[in-house]
């Protein structure tokens, strides 16, 4: 596993944990948008290099 995708996963956990626990202040919505754009990210890049190297 990618260590991007593994730090957003933990991301998403920590918002998670932050909206359920918390009275979620504005800040911890930026671990939603971080997490999500990293992840998608990784996984866009790790497809990307499977099909250019040949």
């Amino acid at each position: 596993m990618d260590i991007g995708i593994l730090a957003a996963i933990v991301m998403l956990a920590v918002w998670a944990g932050g909206t359920f626990f918390l009275d979620a202040p504005g800040w911890i919505n930026l671990l939603l948008t971080g997490g999500m754009f990293v992840l998608i990210w990784r996984i866009a890049v790790r497809g990307n290099a499977r099909t250019t190297k040949r």
